[in-house]
């Protein structure tokens, strides 16, 4: 083929093997594994297997696993079977496991059996980011993201869940029996007995199902959260963003170095709210961090006023926004969040983005500013409730506003005015 690169025969036979070491750069990530694992005490940090036994089959060094283990989450690889498929046909991974290719079920039993030991090894981790200076700054982010577990929605209960159930059981029973009434007033034939047969096995079946849903109501009734999870007993249904998509999962809360982005800290849960989990990862991430004190940052869904409280007390400042509770929007109405008062002697303006009023305390009349010039206009009592373009009075009487709206923007003033501006968010500063 002319013109176009072209590539090696695959039966062409070569004098010197090529290595796999030639195939791996200098800066390729899997180095920094094979180095990382190879200086960790796995005895020490709780990995089995690290002494073999004297009899029976060989087993894979728990490094071998572990290196295999962290190249597939750094490489967004995490099922044991698709790690089991890389090993025999990743380059990398040839050169990290030594060209090793470990089942998919022997990588599952370790995942399964060192959980703790590789806790403590990204405990580690953040040691060594600590010692290269890479985690000076004591400021965290903290979120929470759900994750799914192997558990059907189908599969979890709670009391909604087991009386909307019910409900459909005892409307098919209703059902099937109305039809069997129906087919007993009709002449017997061969095509009659088999419909009848056919809805005696269902009634049966149905009955089956109300059996086995007394019992799952029994142990969601003997939950402490009055929910109860069949296929991982350990997850709960959790509310997400859409509407109706909640899921059947875990809440993982992680506490991110706002600098180098590294994870400092991590805990699961099955609690599917973030407004109690903000004082413990902002404590856990302080003494991972060994320091005196720490700034963590969160968004809205933390706001909690005794955890707010607790992370004051131990030292740790706290910016997050507060909730929008307020229903003045919804209903038409100024929400005091939105607005910027520049208060003077007089005039007094209130500016709501775009748009201005303009008020007086001792005058009836007053000038509202727009791009052509001042214009004349009616002054009409004001009611702090009232909506745009209404009428009202406060309960003193003393104030009075424009009900012409400056669409400009612009507005002019005889006498100087300061700007205060509402804060968004809560900052608790020890």
């Amino acid at each position: 083929m002319k013109r176009f690169v072209e590539g090696a025969d695959r039966g062409q036979s070569t004098l010197f093997p090529e290595c796999v070491e030639d195939w791996i750069d200098a800066d390729n990530p899997v180095r920094v594994i094979d180095v990382l694992v190879d200086d960790l005490d796995l005895a020490g940090l709780g990995f089995g297997g690290v002494d073999p036994e004297a009899t029976g089959r060989p087993s894979y060094h728990p490094s071998i696993l572990l290196k295999l283990y962290i190249y597939g989450y750094l490489n967004r690889v995490q099922s044991s079977r698709r790690l089991e498929r890389e090993a025999g046909r990743n380059v990398e991974v040839m050169w990290l496991l030594g060209r090793l290719a470990p089942d998919h079920k022997t990588i599952a039993d370790f995942r399964k059996d060192n959980g703790l030991a590789l806790r403590k090894v990204c405990a580690r981790f953040v040691e060594l980011c600590r010692q290269m200076g890479l985690l000076t700054t004591a400021s965290v982010a903290i979120d929470g993201s759900k994750f799914k577990a192997v558990n059907n929605r189908d599969k979890n209960f709670t009391r909604a869940k087991v009386e909307r159930r019910r409900a459909q059981l005892e409307e098919s029973v209703a059902r099937y029996l109305s039809q069997l009434d129906t087919a007993d007033r009709q002449e017997p034939a061969e095509a009659l007995a088999a419909k009848v047969t056919r809805l005696t096995e269902k009634l049966t079946k149905l009955k089956e199902e109300m059996g086995k849903l007394a019992v799952y109501e029994k142990q969601m009734l003997a939950s402490p959260d009055q929910q109860v999870s069949l296929t991982d007993p350990d997850s709960r249904s959790m509310a997400t963003s859409g509407r109706g998509s909640g899921v059947v999962g875990y809440n993982v809360q992680v506490a991110v170095d706002t600098e180098h982005h590294l994870i400092v800290t991590h805990e699961v849960t099955n609690s599917g709210s973030d407004r109690a989990q903000l004082a413990n990862m902002a404590k856990q991430a302080k003494a991972v961090l060994k320091t005196e004190t720490l700034e963590a940052v969160a968004d809205r869904g933390y706001f909690n006023s005794p955890e707010i409280l607790a992370c004051h007390e131990a030292g740790i400042t706290v910016t997050l926004p507060k909730p929008q509770t307020s229903g003045a929007k919804s209903e038409g109405r100024f929400v005091s969040r939105t607005l910027r008062i520049c208060q003077g002697r007089t005039p007094i303006a209130v500016r709501l983005g775009s748009e201005c009023r303009i008020a007086t305390q001792t005058k009836k009349t007053a000038r509202c500013c727009g791009v052509t010039g001042p214009q004349p206009v009616k002054i009409v009592h004001s009611n702090r409730n009232a909506r745009p373009g209404q009428s009202g009075g406060l309960r003193d009487g003393s104030m009075s506003i424009c009900s012409k709206l400056c669409r400009s923007g612009l507005m002019q003033t005889h006498k100087p005015c300061a700007s205060v501006a509402r804060q968004s968010s809560i900052r608790s500063v020890r």
